[in-house]
């Protein structure tokens, strides 16, 4: 372990989530000499149903602002495309099942979303389970207690597909083999075009890298292959 934080990284969670989704990431990557901060997405200041991506955006560019440098972006489905978006602002970028860009967000499962998706209203914990194949019961029902409802604006413009250029910093994709919401092609394809490192990992669920019982040896993955480009 290092003798003390000298490098950072700002984690940002996917839609519906929350910095908690991180705690598994969170432990490791302080163990291996980092200095962590998971937001918390707020809405903006209309709420929730006039919330935009850009409000998004802005938040994360304030946590990069505030962050002492080297510092890593760290993002998870609608968190990595929005770590694409500020990627100018990270010195390195890990992108785990991200939302993908245009032209690859044309091949997304489509889905039609409300101006207030309900999760945490209709959130059951017979649903988060099978959302969460590869977790225990305890880490199910962590989850079924804290899913938020989302933004839908925010949710048709990911999914509309959002113009990006390359980040010119170090990018590593992360795809899980059995994803339903982001299919592990995608990610494979947008990891060739970028020229980006690519780690595929069995987990069968989306947000299995960060909540299943293989969440510590992915983010141990992750801190090895940042570790020496920070």
């Amino acid at each position: 372990m290092a003798s003390g934080p000298n490098r950072h990284a700002v984690l940002v969670h996917g839609a519906g989530g929350g910095g908690w989704e991180w705690n598994v990431w969170r432990r490791v990557l302080a163990a291996e000499g980092f200095e962590v901060d998971a937001l918390d997405l707020e809405p903006g200041s209309g709420g929730l149903e006039s919330t935009g991506f850009d409000d998004y955006v802005a938040q994360v560019r304030a946590a990069l602002d505030a962050a002492p440098h080297p510092c890593a972006l760290v993002g998870a489905s609608l968190g990595g495309l929005l770590a694409m978006a500020c990627a100018d602002a990270a010195d390195a970028l890990v992108l785990v099942n991200p939302v993908p860009p245009a032209p690859w967000a044309d091949r997304l499962p489509r889905r039609d979303w409300p101006d207030l998706v309900h999760w945490r209203h209709d959130a059951r914990l017979a649903s988060t389970r099978r959302a969460l194949p590869d977790s225990d019961d305890a880490t199910a029902l962590y989850a079924f207690r804290r899913w938020r409802d989302e933004s839908g604006a925010v949710l048709r413009q990911a999914h509309a597909g959002l113009l990006l250029d390359a980040p010119a910093c170090p990018t590593l994709c992360i795809a899980s083999a059995l994803d339903e919401d982001v299919p592990p092609e995608l990610t494979v394809e947008l990891a060739r075009a970028w020229d980006a490192d690519l780690v595929r990992v069995a987990s069968p669920g989306h947000v299995g890298p960060l909540l299943g019982r293989d969440a510590a040896t992915v983010a141990t993955q992750a801190a090895l292959w940042l570790t020496p480009r920070l």
